[in-house]
C-alpha cells in the first residue's frame, strides 16, 4: 500500500466560494483515476478537482466557511491528513470581475441578455488578472498583518476603498518590477481599447439591434389588433369588470364573513380562557394550596403570574391580578401568625419566613395596594417569639415543680429517700427544655444575620445577643432559685423569678445527695452550648454558674463526710494498730479512709474540670479558701470526736479518787486489767476503763500531731489540692490544746489521789519525826507513793509508752513539792527520824530521776535541806547503808522507774 497522502501548501490560503485552488503535497495520487475524493473545509470538492501530479492538484473550493483542513483521499494510500489550511470565507465576500470563480459574476446587466439570433459579444476580455500577469508563486499575504498596515484600505477593485499598493502585496509580492511594468502596460493598453466609440459599439453587434428592432415592431403589430377588437379604451372596460366581480363576490359571502368573525371571535375568547387559565385559576389555587401548607408552591405561582402580567394594561387580567394581590395578602397575615405561634420546630419556621419574605418581595413590586405588613421583619418576630417562648416555658416549668413542694409534697413521711426530689426534677426538665431550645434560638438568629431568611429590614445584632444573654441569665437563675442553701439566698433571688422555692430543713437536706446529678444536668446542657459556638459572654454566665454548683457540691460532699466523721466515735473499738506510734488506736485510719473517700467522689462529682470550665484551686480562689475552710472543720471535727471519746461518753464509769490502802480503802486495782501482751488491742470482753480510753485519746492526739495531720496535707497534695497550711495548723493547734487538756484530766486524776495519801500515810499512827524509831527500813507512806506510782506506770507502758514522761512529770513534780512542804513543817527531827527521812526521800529521789525535771529536783533537795539538825557523817554512812538494803529489797519496783522510754 502506498503512503498516505500529506497536503503541505496551499495557494492560497483564503477566499470565497469558487476560489481556485493550487494544492501542493506528496503521495496525492498516481493518477488522475487514483483520487477518491478531495475535501476543502469539510466539504467534497472533487467534481472540480484536476490531478496534475502526485505532488500537485487545483480545485475550485465549494461553498464553505471558517477554517478547515485540506483532506486528500487516494485508492492507493486512502485518506490523508493536512498541514495547512484553508480559510473560507462566506457568500457575503464580494467577488470582482479580475477574480476566478466556479460560478457566472454578473459584470454588466447587458451582458446577460441573449437575443434570439446570436449571443451578445463581450466588447473586451477582462483577463484574471487586471495586469495580465500569472498569479502562480505568489502566494497571498496574511490579510490580518496587511491590514495593520492598512487599517481603511481593501485590495479589491471592486471597493471603493481600493489600495494599488494592497493590492500589489496581496498578489504579486513575488513578482520582478520588469513584470510589473510589463503588466502596467498590458493595462494601459486594454483602457485604451475600451475607449471606442457607439458606432463602434454598434458594428460590434448589429445582430442584436435587429432583433431588437423585429421584437418592436411585432408588438406593436398585436396592440393595433386588440385596439380594432376592443377599442381604443379597453382597459376601463377591464377595469368596470373587475369592480363588478368584486361587489358580487361581496354581495355572497357577507352573511359568511359575519358568521366566520362571530366564529373567530368566539374561538379567540376560549382560545384566551385556555392559555390564560393559569390566571383565572390563580386566586382559587393559592389559597387552596396555602391551606395545604404548599407555600413553595404559592411563591412560584405567584412570582409567575407577577412577571406575565404584573404590568398588563388589558382590564380583565389588571383585575384578576388586584384579587390576586389581595389573596396574597391574606396568606401572608396568615404565614405572620403562624410563624411566630409557638411551639413549632426551627425548619418549619424556616420556610415559612422564607415564604413570607418572598410574597412580600414579590408583592411590593408593582403593586398599588395598602400593604400593611410591609415595615414587619418575619424572621426577628420569629426569634422574638421563640425567645420569649423559652422565657415562658422556663417559669412555668419552675411553678409546675415549686407548687408541688409548696402543697408539701415533699414533706411526706412516707416519702421514698431513692426517688429524686421535685428540685432535682426541676433541674433535669430545665436542663432539657435549655439544651433543646437554645440552640433553636441560636440557629435561627444565625439564619437572619447570615442573609438567609433577612427581609428588607436592617439586621439587629445588638438586640439578639441581649436577647441570647437574657435567656441563659434566666435559665441560670431559675437553677440558682432551685439549689440554693438557704431561705436568704432564695430570698435574694426573688426579685429575678418573683417565686421562692418552698425550703425545708430535712428537704434540703436531701436534696444535697442529689446536688452532683444537678451539676451533670447542667454539664450536658452546657456542652450543647459550646458546640454551637456561642459568644464568651454568654458561655461565661454558665460558667460562673457551674463553678458555684461545684464548688457547692464540694462544700456538701465535705459537710456530710464532716457529719460521717463525728459519728466515728460511735463504732470506737479501741483497737490499736499504729505501728510506729504505739497507744493510738485505728480511729485517725479510719478518718483517713473516710477523707480518701470524700476525696474520691470530690474529683469525680465536681472537682475535676470539663471542657471550658475552671479551675476551682486556682490560688487566692474561693474554691482554695472553701477547700480549706472544709478541711479546718473536717480536722476540728475529729479533735471534737476524740474529745468525746475522752470526756463526754460514759461519764458514769468515772471512778472516785483513789486513797490509800493503809486507810483502810482498797486501791481500784482490778480496772488495769489488760490483755496480754503489750501494746495490744482490748479484748471485745474486756471493759475498757475511763484511763485506759484517755490513754488511747492522748496517743491518738500526739500521732496526730506528729505525722498524721502532715500526712493528711500530703494526701490533699496527691489528689491536685493546694496545702493548706493553716486548716493543719489550726487543727495542729486544737488537738495540742486537747492533748493538754486530756492530760491535765489525767494527771489531775492520777496525781492528786496519790498525792493526797503522802501526808496521812506519814503520820498514821500519830507518828512524830522528833520521836526515836527503828529504821532500817522504808516508810510506809514511801511504800505507798512508790506502789501506786508503779500501777501508773504500767497502766501508762501497757498502752503507750511515748506519755510516760508527758504523764509522770508532773506526778512527780508534785510528789516532790508535797514532800518539800511536809518537810519543811517538820520542826525538829529525832536522830533516827532525820536518817528515815533521809532515806525515804533519797529512795523516791532516785528512783524518779528520770522523770524529775529542774523544778522538781530542787523540790527534792528542799526537802533534804529541810531536815533539821543536818545530818553527821556517821548519819550519812547509816543512811546509805540502809538506802543501799532498801533499794535491793525494792529491787523489782525500782527496775520499773529504770526502764527507759522507747
Amino acid at each position: 500500500m502506498a503512503p498516505q497522502p500529506v497536503v503541505t501548501g496551499l495557494s492560497p490560503k483564503e477566499g470565497p466560494p469558487g476560489t481556485r485552488v493550487i494544492i501542493r503535497g506528496e503521495f496525492l495520487g498516481t493518477k488522475a483515476t487514483d483520487l477518491l475524493g478531495l475535501k476543502i473545509c469539510g466539504f467534497d470538492c472533487l467534481l472540480s478537482a484536476e490531478w496534475v501530479s502526485p505532488n500537485k492538484i487545483i480545485a475550485r473550493t465549494g461553498p464553505a466557511k471558517g477554517i478547515g483542513d485540506i483532506i486528500v483521499t487516494t485508492r492507493s494510500g486512502g485518506e490523508g491528513i493536512s498541514a495547512v489550511q484553508f480559510r473560507a470565507l462566506g457568500h457575503h465576500e464580494t467577488i470582482g470581475p479580475l477574480k476566478e470563480s466556479a460560478v457566472w459574476i454578473d459584470e454588466a446587466p447587458s451582458q446577460n441578455f441573449a437575443w434570439g439570433r446570436r449571443t451578445l459579444v463581450q466588447s473586451g476580455l477582462t483577463p484574471d488578472d487586471p495586469l495580465g500577469l500569472s498569479t502562480e508563486g505568489n502566494e497571498k499575504k496574511n490579510v490580518e498583518n496587511l491590514r495593520e498596515l492598512f487599517p481603511n484600505a481593501s485590495g479589491d477593485l471592486s471597493q471603493e476603498n481600493f489600495s494599488p499598493a494592497l493590492f500589489l502585496l496581496e498578489n504579486h509580492s513575488s513578482t520582478t518590477f520588469a513584470d510589473l511594468k510589463a503588466g502596467l502596460n498590458y493595462l494601459n493598453r486594454k483602457v485604451e481599447s475600451q475607449k471606442e466609440g457607439q458606432l463602434s459599439f454598434l458594428k460590434s453587434n448589429a445582430g442584436s439591434v435587429i432583433e431588437q428592432l423585429d421584437t418592436l415592431m411585432s408588438i406593436k403589430e398585436k396592440l393595433q389588433a386588440d385596439q380594432s377588437q376592443y377599442g381604443t379604451q379597453a382597459l376601463n372596460v377591464l377595469e368596470q369588470e373587475i369592480k363588478s366581480s368584486i361587489k358580487e363576490s361581496e354581495n355572497i359571502f357577507t352573511d359568511v364573513l359575519l358568521r366566520k368573525e362571530k366564529a373567530d371571535s368566539t374561538r379567540a375568547v376560549l382560545l384566551a380562557l385556555s392559555r390564560h387559565k393559569f390566571l383565572f385559576c390563580l386566586p382559587n389555587t393559592v389559597e387552596k394550596r396555602a391551606l395545604a401548607g404548599e407555600y413553595d408552591m404559592v411563591v412560584n405561582d405567584y412570582a409567575r403570574a407577577k412577571s406575565r402580567f404584573g404590568k398588563t394594561e388589558i382590564p380583565i387580567f389588571r383585575k384578576v391580578m388586584e384579587e390576586v394581590d389581595q389573596r396574597i395578602l391574606q396568606i401572608r397575615r396568615q404565614l405572620h401568625e403562624n410563624v411566630i405561634k409557638m411551639p413549632q420546630s426551627v425548619e418549619q419556621q424556616r420556610k415559612l419566613i422564607k415564604a413570607l419574605i418572598s410574597l412580600e418581595v414579590q408583592q411590593q413590586t408593582g403593586t398599588s395596594i395598602n400593604d400593611k405588613l410591609r415595615n414587619i421583619d418575619p424572621a426577628w418576630d420569629a426569634i422574638d417569639a421563640r425567645a420569649k417562648y423559652m422565657e415562658k416555658t422556663f417559669k412555668q416549668t419552675f411553678e409546675q415543680f415549686a407548687g408541688k413542694d409548696a402543697q408539701g409534697g415533699e414533706k411526706s413521711k412516707n416519702r421514698d429517700l431513692t426517688q429524686p426530689p421535685n428540685r432535682v426534677l426541676f433541674c433535669e426538665e430545665l436542663c432539657e427544655i435549655a439544651a433543646a431550645q437554645l440552640p433553636d434560638l441560636w440557629r435561627l438568629g444565625q439564619m437572619y444575620f447570615t442573609g438567609e431568611l433577612r427581609g428588607p429590614n436592617d439586621p439587629r445584632p445588638g438586640d439578639f445577643k441581649r436577647m441570647v444573654l437574657n435567656a441563659i441569665e434566666k435559665y441560670c437563675v431559675y437553677l440558682k432559685v432551685a439549689i440554693c442553701a438557704t431561705d436568704a439566698e432564695a430570698r435574694s433571688l426573688r426579685q429575678s423569678v418573683g417565686f421562692v422555692w418552698p425550703i425545708s430543713h430535712s428537704s434540703h437536706d436531701i436534696f444535697k445527695s442529689w446536688l452532683p446529678q444537678c451539676l451533670r444536668y447542667t454539664r450536658i446542657t452546657y456542652a450543647t452550648l459550646i458546640s454551637l459556638d456561642l459568644p464568651s459572654p454568654a458561655l461565661d454566665i454558665v460558667q460562673k454558674f457551674i463553678d458555684e454548683t461545684r464548688l457547692q457540691c464540694f462544700s456538701n460532699i465535705f459537710e456530710k463526710a464532716t457529719q460521717k466523721c463525728s459519728k466515728l466515735g460511735e463504732n470506737e473499738l479501741w483497737e490499736m494498730g499504729v505501728e510506729d506510734f504505739p497507744g493510738a488506736t485505728l480511729l485517725p485510719q479510719r478518718m483517713e479512709e473516710l477523707l480518701i473517700e470524700t476525696l474520691d467522689e470530690a474529683q469525680q462529682s465536681c472537682i475535676n474540670p470539663e471542657i471550658r470550665e475552671g479551675n476551682l484551686m486556682e490560688t487566692e480562689s474561693d474554691g482554695q479558701r472553701e477547700v480549706s475552710l472544709r478541711l479546718q472543720k473536717f480536722l476540728l471535727c475529729f479533735c471534737d470526736v476524740i474529745q468525746e471519746l475522752a470526756f463526754d461518753s460514759h461519764k458514769e464509769e468515772i471512778p472516785t479518787h483513789n486513797v490509800s490502802q493503809l486507810l483502810g480503802y482498797p486501791n481500784n486495782q482490778q480496772n488495769n486489767t489488760l490483755t496480754s501482751g503489750r501494746f495490744a488491742s482490748f479484748s471485745s470482753s474486756t471493759a475498757v476503763t475511763w484511763e485506759q480510753r484517755m490513754l488511747c485519746c492522748l496517743a491518738n492526739c500526739a500521732y496526730c500531731n506528729k505525722s498524721f495531720f502532715h500526712r493528711v496535707g500530703k494526701l490533699f497534695e496527691r489528689y491536685g489540692y493546694p496545702l493548706s497550711s493553716l486548716a493543719i495548723e489550726t487543727a495542729r493547734y486544737s488537738v495540742n490544746k486537747l492533748f493538754s487538756n486530756i492530760l491535765d484530766a489525767y494527771v489531775e486524776h492520777k496525781g492528786d489521789p496519790l498525792v493526797g495519801t503522802i501526808e496521812p500515810s506519814m503520820y498514821l499512827g500519830a507518828f512524830q519525826w522528833d520521836a526515836e524509831m527503828n529504821i532500817g527500813h522504808l516508810r510506809p507512806y514511801a511504800h505507798e507513793c512508790c506502789d501506786n506510782l508503779v500501777a501508773v506506770y504500767s497502766e501508762i507502758y501497757t498502752i503507750s509508752p511515748a506519755l510516760l514522761r508527758p504523764i509522770l512529770e508532773p506526778i512527780v513534780l508534785t510528789i516532790s513539792e508535797e514532800l518539800a512542804r511536809l518537810m519543811s513543817c517538820v520542826q525538829q527531827f529525832s536522830p533516827t527520824g532525820a536518817v528515815q527521812a533521809n532515806v525515804d526521800i533519797r529512795l523516791l529521789r532516785d528512783a524518779l530521776r528520770l522523770y524529775t525535771n529542774d523544778t522538781g529536783r530542787n523540790y527534792f533537795m528542799e526537802a533534804l535541806e529541810a531536815i533539821n539538825p543536818p545530818l553527821s557523817s556517821e548519819q550519812i554512812k547509816k543512811a546509805d547503808e540502809i538506802l543501799d538494803q532498801v533499794k535491793e529489797r525494792m529491787k523489782l519496783q525500782l527496775m520499773c522507774f529504770a526502764v527507759k522510754e522507747p
